[in-house]
């Protein structure tokens, strides 16, 4: 089932979840402990990550270094119908830019299709490990947008093979990422929502924001959405927050904002166990002022403390 059929026909906000996929050589019995507990809550969907080639230094036997790429966590699309198989429920694969062709990107699509897969969430990606700034593979695409604009032919039955001749037309139902607190190489959120107003107007059906630990945020956010004639729906993304070494890291890397509430009460913390009901707290308190204020989802960024997550949504739910 689409994804927008699931909010149209939801009596009350619905649960979703993020895992993404174990390291080269692990089990997938590592995103299955992630879900089994949370099994219970019937999240409507989990989404699945995908993820690019690395770039890798190793060491030839002549004593000289040579560059390899290797793919540290692949699995996406398996991922994805393992999970429908065993827990039926929707699973929704990233796609992004960064590190694959054309190419590469309609084979996965046309894969996801005869899985029966109705959802996928369309994003750029991040620069590679050992770039400054985003590079798009040599043959692929360079914006989230020209992503969205290739999902949508293939709706249309339109392959890359100009020789394919009525082709079978997918049916995907098209996500794409916002950013509350916009998106750092944004010169100023009004821009960033005008680029994702063009992803809205190619056909893209929902947006999924960033992780973000003031509610404030989002709701701006949906608000200035609106402004712009961003109409369709907009699911808030939520993380636990549960060490002070996230404190800094988190802000690195995602560029989102640490209340000063949040980090203060995480600094008295004095073990881990205590940071885990600091985080519990925070994260709950946001999910019952999301639900007060009639979020359409709250979206569960699971990675790594899935007990976390339990326990908020049991005293949630």
């Amino acid at each position: 089932m689409k994804l927008t059929q699931h909010l149209a026909e939801a009596k009350k906000t619905i649960i979703s979840l993020e895992v993404l996929p174990p390291t080269k050589g692990k089990s997938i019995e590592s995103i299955y402990s992630h879900l089994d507990t949370l099994m219970e809550f019937e999240p409507s969907f989990v989404n699945v990550t995908y993820h690019r080639a690395e770039q890798v230094y190793k060491k030839r036997t002549d004593g000289n270094f040579e560059r390899v790429e290797i793919r540290k966590r692949p699995g996406t699309v398996g991922i994805c119908a393992a999970i429908m198989n065993k827990y039926k429920v929707e699973a929704i694969p990233h796609l992004i830019c960064g590190g694959f062709s054309k190419e590469e990107t309609e084979n996965a699509l046309i894969d996801l299709h005869f899985l029966g897969i109705k959802n996928v969430l369309a994003l750029r990606g991040d620069a590679a490990a050992n770039e400054k700034f985003f590079t798009p593979h040599p043959h692929g695409h360079r914006y989230a947008e020209d992503l969205v604009k290739q999902v949508i032919s293939l709706n249309k039955g339109h392959y890359m093979e100009e020789d394919i001749m009525d082709g079978v037309k997918t049916d995907f139902c098209i996500g794409v990422a916002g950013y509350p607190e916009k998106h750092f190489e944004a010169p100023n959120l009004d821009t960033d929502i005008e680029y994702l107003k063009r992803k809205i107007e190619l056909g893209a059906d929902y947006v999924t924001t960033q992780m973000f630990f003031e509610n404030k945020h989002y709701y701006s956010y949906v608000s200035k959405c609106r402004e712009h004639n961003v109409t369709v729906p907009i699911l808030p993304g939520l993380k636990p927050l549960t060490s002070k070494r996230q404190l800094s890291m988190i802000p690195s890397i995602f560029n989102v904002e640490v209340p000063v509430d949040l980090y203060n009460e995480m600094m008295k913390a004095k073990t881990e166990a205590d940071c885990d009901l600091v985080g519990t707290e925070w994260l709950l308190h946001q999910c019952r002022d999301l639900l007060k204020n009639g979020a359409p989802v709250l979206h569960f960024y699971t990675l790594g403390k899935p007990k976390v997550i339990y326990d908020v949504l049991k005293q949630l739910l």
